[in-house]
Parts: structure tokens; sequence; C-alpha cells
């Protein structure tokens, strides 16, 4: 029998930290009124980061909060997928076993995944979003569980953290909304390395303002001394304070350490390596004991007592007795369920690893190897391939490793851990040639990734081959977002394809080729897609024929609108269709349907997109209902349907947190963010801006995003930030800055800033090579815009003889190219009226009526912004004719564009408008009895949903005027004055025009003018 240990390595006093503390506790007080919560804990090895936690654990229980606890498993130099997230959520199953049962109910299957008790996990669909979903399901789960509950979640060990666990806590901690939760997390900051993958989460979070970070700084000297105290349960010699405290440098743990030696008399003779300190203690131990301390430091974080009796091979009564001395001397832990052991500090028991002689290592991997093959019970179910892998790999076994490593990479993809699964593919592929020939032959494929051709063959009897690693290492490092390494596979895949007769899988290649190039910017793909379409030519139709041809017509969608992208689209749906592949076919289709509204078949091409996106949600196909959530809204913007497309992105949003990658939920955010602005809600889309840009990743969504950003800081008129993020739209673009739909928005923003910025001849400079080249069928959504940017310059600038010129060349290379742009969508008539009127403008011959037109046309439009402009050019026109009832309607019309400016924060428009009326001696100060434009909602005309025309139509109604008398006044058509007064009597519920005057009159809506007033007297 061992005598009791006299002394103490851990202190019973929690030293310092009493800052840390509080701020824990806070964060508690917060998470407990509804507040969620997110902090890191950051310190060197052995700073005291577990004590912290484990003082703020215990303080949390006391005051009724449930706390769960996952640490980072590392097993040799691997982590477990997910692994803290499952040891948490596992120990929050067994404190509230009927609630997370309850919130977890209807998606036990997907939740399995992280935690098997749940039952058994589906098979599933394998896409981009799977991940996305696995990761919102769990979000929201503990959102539930703590709605009633004040949950602590502590993840310890970041620094061993695995990828899939590092973008779940990512995510996690991004989209924490409600509940009662504190995530706290720790890590090791000397392991985080330039290179450490745990660095870039650490400076993502740094941006995040929901996320509190702490860092443990070492303890004081008066820390020290009272720790000590604590340790030895009497006050330290002084002298032997400094000491400790100059060698230990303020580290709890080497304190402790130090202290124990120097009271055990163990000091004499140790040099100044802290890890020969680390090994005093285990030096010290009966050789057995040492003996199991080597195996448990290489078994991984924590070993089952089972396995460990098995790799031992120690009679059981011998090995209990080294076990009772490792732990009597505090080197060993037992593990909180009793089953297991754990080194107290790591820091210990990497020094008793790397001390192994290299031989030892792969000895003692052997033997867990061999001990859990013969015993699968020994370790839990969920962690059994995972290990048996991993022991294998490091025993330098390729026999009988690489078929361990094929089996934990298809476990790993069950998870959806898929950079667990990359790794996994990578290290089989970097197996393979050591493998005997008979292993590999024995190999069969599990299944094959996306549309990768299995040539006919059956997986059951045909071997696998080095090829599909790579098709499925490909497809897993898009997955996961490692597009550099994929891309890396591919092409290495693609050399190897050059002595081979195999196009199919040649074309499939170059296809994922051209995707991960495209989506790093490094081209626009085409090329690859071509060479994947010339492979194809010739043979029969099949899945990969449907998916070329599909990106083909996106492509062409894209970057070459027109009649040949519209061939593409319905040949993709046409292969799709014969070989069967349902969600080709879809995403063909949403292609078409896009197409078709560019093309001017605008209500067919939006019922297809409506079509195509029902049918995705009615078969669970989440990758191409998301695309529909960004085409659908994005194509109403493009007509003109602004207040249709908010609503349906908003649903979008739900929908691409729940199972949409990042990038998705950007390209949503920045199409709402388009909305927003078209219909005047600029604060919204500012804010719609920078979530998109939180969430983007993608060069080609942070593009969009920085565009936008120019476009609402040069309205604003602030010239040096959307000179700024102009660049920066270029920049993220790169290759594919010359696809219309990037180039035509950066031209025009280009050509709008050089204006402001006083450079007419730049922006006329921006121009010239856009006509040059002309305009693609399809593109009039960016083509309009731009040539009216290019016709409002020319006529700003006419009265600058600098600018003379080449004038009248380019203008009618404008009036040419508007010729050929379609017009059937409302808001592109619109626009095609206000290219007229500001090319007129230019030319030194703008009329009222020229103007007239274009602000009736967007009064018939949402356009709050685009109708304020165009009122001030309609007012400077009548300015110009100098007439009393002119300057009176002037008046109003400028009063009308500077409150809309104001509201908006337009400076340069309000300025403009304001220098005008100041000009031409006009208050824009709002007239007595009329209605105000920046009048708070409670306006009468307001309530009734009047649009700012319909209230002056109403207003000569109320006076007795006929349509003709109408249009003369507001410079209108009599047809169009009819359709104003039917627009009113509708919405005011009413069958006649006295019935509306009578309505008028008695709301007071348009009160008598001061003259009138004194005449009836």
């Amino acid at each position: 029998m061992l005598a009791p240990v006299e002394t103490r390595s851990v202190s019973p006093v929690f030293v310092g930290r009493a800052d840390e503390l509080d701020t824990l506790n806070e964060a508690l007080s917060r998470a407990a009124a509804g507040e969620p919560q997110a902090l890191l804990i950051g310190g060197e090895a052995g700073v005291g980061k577990t004590r912290l936690v484990e003082e703020f654990a215990t303080a949390a229980c006391r005051r009724g909060a449930v706390v769960a606890l996952g640490g980072c498993v590392e097993i040799g130099a691997d982590g477990l997928p997910f692994a803290p997230f499952s040891t948490a959520l596992r120990a929050l199953r067994r404190a509230l076993p009927d609630e997370l049962a309850a919130c977890a109910a209807g998606q036990e299957e997907e939740l399995a995944r992280l935690l098997p008790e749940l039952g058994q996990s589906r098979t599933g669909r394998h896409d981009e979003e799977g991940m996305a979903r696995l990761f919102e399901l769990t979000a929201r789960l503990l959102e539930r569980v703590a709605a009633e509950h004040t949950v602590v979640l502590v993840l310890e060990d970041l620094h061993w953290a695995d990828a899939s666990t590092r973008h779940l806590l990512s995510y996690l901690l991004r989209t924490l909304r409600a509940g009662r939760l504190v995530v706290l997390a720790t890590y090791r900051a000397d392991d985080i390395h330039r290179r450490h993958p745990l660095r870039p989460l650490l400076a993502e979070l740094d941006r995040l303002r929901t996320v509190h970070r702490l860092e443990l700084a070492r303890l004081t000297r008066d820390e020290v001394c009272r720790q000590i105290a604590g340790i030895l349960a009497h006050e330290p010699d002084p002298a032997q304070v400094d000491d400790i405290f100059e060698r230990s440098d303020g580290n709890a743990f080497f304190v402790e350490e130090l202290a124990v030696a120097a009271h055990e008399g163990c000091c004499a003779g140790l040099t100044d390596s802290l890890r020969d300190l680390l090994l005093v203690r285990v030096e010290a131990l009966p050789e057995s004991a040492q003996h199991v301390a080597r195996i448990v430091a290489e078994g991984g974080s924590t070993v089952e007592y089972r396995l460990l009796d098995a790799v031992a091979r120690l009679a059981e009564d011998d090995l209990i007795e080294a076990l009772r001395a490792a732990v009597n001397a505090n080197l060993l832990l037992a593990t909180p369920d009793g089953d297991g052991y754990r080194f107290r500090h790591s820091l210990v028991r990497e020094a008793v690893s790397d001390d192994l002689l290299p031989g030892e290592r792969a000895r003692l991997n052997r033997r867990y190897a061999e001990a859990l093959q013969d015993d699968p019970t020994l370790v839990p179910a969920d962690e059994r391939v995972m290990r048996l892998a991993s022991y294998w790999y490091h025993a330098h076994d390729p026999a009988k490793a690489l078929p361990a490593v094929l089996d934990a990479s298809v476990e790993a993809r069950s998870r959806r851990a898929y950079s667990e699964q990359l790794r996994l593919l990578e290290r089989a592929m970097e197996l393979w040639e050591s493998a005997p020939q008979d292993v590999r032959a024995a190999l069969r494929p599990v299944d094959y990734t996306e549309a990768y051709p299995p040539c006919g063959c059956d997986p059951g009897t045909t071997p696998l081959r080095y090829l599909d690693l790579m098709a499925e290492a490909a497809v897993a490092g898009r997955y996961c977002g490692e597009r550099e390494r994929a891309l890396k596979i591919a092409k290495r895949a693609l050399r190897l394809l050059e002595d081979e007769d195999d196009p199919l899988r040649a074309a499939w290649f170059w296809m994922q080729r051209s995707r991960l190039a495209r989506s790093l910017g490094r081209g626009s793909g085409r090329e690859e897609l071509a060479t994947a379409q010339e492979l194809l030519r010739g043979l029969p139709p099949s899945a990969v024929h449907a998916e070329v041809l599909t990106h083909i017509a996106n492509w062409s969608t894209i970057h070459a609108p027109g009649p040949e992208a519209y061939e593409a689209a319905e040949r993709a749906v046409q292969y799709a269709r014969m070989v069967g592949s349902r969600e080709t076919e879809l995403d063909a289709r949403q292609i078409l349907g896009v197409l078709m509204v560019h093309a001017g078949h605008i209500e067919a091409g939006l019922a297809e997109l409506h079509e195509v996106r029902e049918r995705a949600l009615a078969e669970d196909a989440p990758s191409v209902a998301l695309n529909a959530y960004v085409n659908l809204p994005s194509e109403l913007e493009a007509v003109g349907r602004s207040r249709e497309a908010v609503p349906m992105l908003e649903k979008g949003l739900d929908f691409a947190r729940r199972h949409g990658p990042p990038d998705t939920e950007a390209w949503v955010w920045g199409n709402l963010a388009e909305s927003l602005l078209s219909l005047g809600r600029w604060d919204e889309a500012d804010r719609a801006c920078a979530a998109a840009g939180r969430v983007g990743q993608g060069v080609a969504v942070r593009g969009v995003h920085a565009t936008l950003r120019a476009e609402l800081a040069l309205a604003r008129g602030d010239l040096a930030e959307a000179e700024r993020q102009l660049d920066a739209g270029r920049n993220f673009f790169g290759s594919q800055e010359h696809a219309p739909q990037h180039h035509l928005p950066l031209t025009r923003l280009a050509v709008q800033l050089a204006a402001a910025q006083g450079r007419p001849l730049d922006a006329r400079a921006h121009v010239a090579p856009v006509l040059d080249r002309g305009f693609p069928l399809g593109t009039q959504r960016d083509a309009w815009p731009l040539l009216l940017a290019a016709a409002s310059v020319e006529g700003d600038a006419r009265a600058l003889s600098a600018a003379d010129a080449g004038r009248a060349d380019l203008l009618a290379r404008i009036r040419a190219a508007a010729k050929k742009l379609v017009t059937i969508a409302p808001v592109w008539q619109a626009h095609e009226h206000w290219v007229r009127a500001e090319l007129l403008r230019a030319e030194g011959r703008t009329a009222p009526d020229d103007w007239c037109e274009v602000v009736t046309a967007f009064e018939r439009l949402e356009r709050p912004y685009d109708l304020a402009r165009t009122r001030h050019r309609l007012a400077e026109a009548l300015l110009s004719t100098g007439g009393e009832s002119e300057r009176d309607r002037a008046a109003e019309l400028l009063r009308l564009a500077h409150a809309v400016a104001d509201h908006l924060g337009a400076r340069p428009l309000a300025d403009a408008v304001a220098l005008l009326g100041r000009r031409a001696r006009l208050s824009l100060a709002p007239v007595a009895g009329r209605p105000d434009a920046s009048a708070a909602p409670a306006d009468p005309l307001t309530a009734l949903g009047l649009t700012s025309r319909e209230r002056d139509v109403l207003r000569l109604v109320s006076e007795g005027r006929t349509n003709r008398q109408i249009a003369g006044e507001l410079f209108i058509s009599p047809k169009t004055a009819s359709v104003h007064v039917s627009n009113i009597l509708s919405k005011l519920d009413v069958s006649g025009r006295g019935e509306a005057a009578a309505v008028a009159h008695r709301l007071g809506l348009f009160p008598p003018k001061a003259e009138e007033r004194v005449t009836a007297r």
C-alpha cells in the first residue's frame, strides 16, 4: 500500500484572476437575462486557463446554470472531428435529457452526426450546403435548449481543434441570436504560430463585436507566493519564492512543479530546462508506472482502462499498482466518468511523448491498433474508426493503415466533417504506393462523388482506383472551402489522365478545375469547360454531359448572354432528363428561366424560376433552392419589381442560414441591399451590405458587395469611400471583371465618380471602350444605367468648352446603343425616356415635355431616388422657360426632390436642388397647406397610400378640374391623368370624382390658400 501524498500539486486557494472571473460572471448574468455571450480565453500552456474555467463552472452551477464541457481531443497528432461539441452535447443530454430530446425532435437523423445517442444518422445528400445545414441545426438546438435554462458551453484546447470544429464554432458565434447561453472556449496562445490553423479563426472572431477575448497574464510574485503557500500548507521562505518565481516566470503550472520538487528535495542537479523539470516526477516513479505513463502519453488525450490493459500487457494487479503510483504522484488523473485516465496537464503528456524513441512510438501505436481491432468495444463507438486509422497510420504499417484511413474518411464524410475527410483522403493518397497490391485490389469505392463517372462498372466488383480518391478529395476540398488544395488535386489528376483513354473522367476533372479556378479568381473557367465539352463530343449522354452543359450555360449567362447561352441551357435540361439527373435538370431550368427574362419573356421566365424553387423545396434539393433564392429576386429587381423581391429575399436569408454556405448567404444579402437601395431604404441597404461583407468569402460575392458600397457612398457624396470600394471591387473580380454583370456596373460607377470629381473627359474615356464592344443581349439591366450616366455627364459638362470636342460623336453613339436595347419592362422604358431627355439636354434642346414624360414614367415605379433626380431635371427645364406658373410648379418639384434627398442622405442631389432653388430665388420650405413629402406617416395622405403625383391630381380633382385641365397643369397627358384618377378612386374606395373631392374636403387634405381665405371673408 502506497503512503498518502503529503503535498498537493494544485493549490486549494484560487490565486489571482479576480478581474477575469468577474468578467465571466458578468457574462453569465447577461446570458441569464436572455443575451447570449461568447468569450475566448487565451494564454500560454500552464498559465491557469483550465483552473479559471473550473472556478467559473463551479460558480455557474451554484447559480443554477447547466455546464456542458467538451475538450478537443488529440490522438497522436490527429483531432477527432467535432469532438468538443459531441462531448458537450453528451453532457447536456445527461443533464437535460427530456429538454434536449424535445428540442431535437424531428432533426434527430441529422443531429446524430454530432450526437450518435440521438439515433442513426441518415446517409443523406452530400453537397456544399450539407455542412451548413448541420451547423444551423446545432446552433438552433443550443438556442432552444437555452431558452428555458442558462447553459454554459465550454470548449477547451481549441489549439487542437479539427477544422470542422473550428468551422462550427465560427458559425455558432456568428449566428447566435437568442437564448440564455454562454459559449466559452480556451486555447494556448503560445502554440498559435503564424501558420497555425486557429490563427485565421481568432482574427475572424476578433472582428465580431459579440465575442469577448481574454488573455491570461502570468502570475505576479505576490500571487506566486500565495500559490506556493496553498500547495505547501505553510508560508514559504521568501528566498524560495524568489527562486521559484524567477525560474517559473509566473507560469502557474511550473510554479506547482517547482514548489513540489523543492519540497521533495528533487531540485539538486536539475538543468534549467523546464522539459526536464516535467520529466522529474515521471523518472521518480517505479519502472512499471513509467511504462504505463509512456503508453498513456501515446494513446491520446484520454485512454480507456480496458484499452490500456490490453496494450500494457501487465498483470491486472501490476497495472493497478502502476496506475496508483502515477495517480498518487499527481501525474495521471482518472477521468470524470471513472472509465479511463489522462495526464493532469497536457504539458507533461507532451514531454513524456516527446521522450519516446521513434521505434517505441510506432510499437505502441501498433499495440493500440491491434488491441482495438481485436476488440472494437474498447473505445466509444463514435471514436472507434477514427482512432483505429490514427493508430495504424502512426504505426507506419501501410497495409493496415490504408483501409483504416479510407474507412475513417467515409466516417468523416457521414458526419459532414469534410475538412477531416480531405485530410484523411490526402493521407490515403500518401499511403497508396506503399500499400501492397493485393491490399489495394481488395478495396472498393463506397459510392461515386456527384456526377463522377462509374463508367458502367459495378462498385461491388471494381477495385478502387487512385483517381477515385482524387475525385473524392477534390469535392471534399470544395465542400469545406479548401479550394486551393482541391485545385492542386484536380490538376494532378488531369496530369495522370493524360496517359489514359478515359475522356469521361477527364471531362469531370476539367469541370472541377473550372469551378475551383473561378471561385479562386484564377480566370473565368471557360477554357476548362470548353476542354471538358470537347472531350465529351461523340460520347453517349451521361450525367457528366448534363452537368458540363449546365456549367457552360451558367458561364454564358454571366459572361456572354445571348442565343448560345439559351441553347446550352435547353440542351442541359434535355440531357439531364435523358439520364435522370433531377438536380442538374432543375439547375439548368433555373438558368433557362433567367435567360428567358433577359430575352424579354419576363412573365414566362419568372414563372419558370418560381416553379424551380417550389420543386427544389418539395424534392429536398437545397442547393437548387438556394440558387433560386438568389436568382429569382435578382430577376424581379432587374425588371423593377423590387417590392416583390424583398420579402422573398428575407425568406431566402432564413433558408440560406439553415442550408447554405456563407457565400450563398452573402449573395442573398447583396441582392437584398440592391432592392432596398431601389426602394429608397438606404439605411437598411447599408446594413445589408455590411452583413454581406461579414459573411462573404468568395471573390465574386465580395466584389459585388464592394460595388454596392461604392454606389451608396457615391450617392451620399463620400467620394473617397466610393473610390476605395470601386478599387476593391475591381481587385476582387480580377479576371472576372470583364463579365458584363460585373464590368458594366463598375464602368458606370467609374463614370459617375470621375464626373463627381470634376473629370468629365476621364468619364468619357471610361464609356468609349464599352460602346466599342457593344452590349451583349440580355444586359439591359446594367446597360441602361450606364448609358444614362454617360449622357448625364455630357449634359453637366455642356458649359465646359474643353469637353466640346468629341461630344457630338459620343452622343450619337449613346443614342445608337440605346436603340438596340429592349424596353419591355416598365423600368427599362423609364430609363429609355430618361436617356433620351439627357441626350437632348446635352445638345441644349431640353424641354419640359421631355422631362414630364420621364417623371411620369418614374412615378409609376417605386424608385424614390430616381424620381427625385428626374423631378430636379424637370424643375430645371421649367425654370428655363421663365413663366410664373412654371416657377410654381418648379418650386413644388424641388421641394419634393429635396425632401427625398434629405431623407436618404443623398447630399449631392440635395445640394444640386438647393443650388437651383437659390438661383431661381425659390424657397424649398414646405408651403402651408401642402403635404410635405417628409411628413410623418400620420399624414392622412400617406395613410391613404397615395403617391406624390396622386396627391397633386387629387388636389386638382377637389378643385373641380377635368382630366384635360389636370394634364395641362401637371404637364402630363390626359390619358395619364385619367389613370391617376382611377387609382385615386380605388384607393379612396369611392365611385366618382365628386365623392373623392368630398373625402378630401372632409379630411381637410387641402386647406385653402391665404388669399382664398381672405376672399371668403
